[in-house]
């Protein structure tokens, strides 16, 4: 629950104040959503079966569970490679910050990720 509330709260942070829509705030955002979608896609199964006492879970909901897993982990690194590059493009080359890392081609490495 803590950690739906401050997803909750990094991306109504970022998507209401205009000098948080830097690349660096906007790949936060999308990591935010991607931390969302694997706890969402986790954990009411769980707190369901433990709540009722059940151990089971059927094979496709344990398969439709795998699959949205991985792809939102494989996403989440992806997105933190992404990341890693923008801090060191912000460090290393400062001068070519802008046009390394414009709005277009945070959009397209960000899409990247997701894809």
């Amino acid at each position: 629950l803590a950690a739906l509330l401050g997803n909750g709260l990094i991306i109504t942070t970022i998507a209401w104040d205009h000098h948080l829509h830097t690349p660096m705030y906007f790949f936060l955002l999308n990591l935010a959503l991607l931390d969302l979608g694997s706890i969402s896609t986790t954990v009411p199964k769980a707190m369901s079966n433990s709540l009722w006492g059940m151990r089971e879970i059927s094979y496709l909901g344990c398969a439709t569970q795998v699959f949205l897993l991985f792809f939102l982990i494989d996403a989440e690194i992806a997105l933190l490679t992404i990341m890693s590059y923008d801090r060191y493009v912000a460090i290393c080359k400062p001068l070519h910050y802008g046009t390394l890392l414009g709005s277009r081609a945070c959009v397209h490495m960000a899409a990247a990720a997701w894809a």
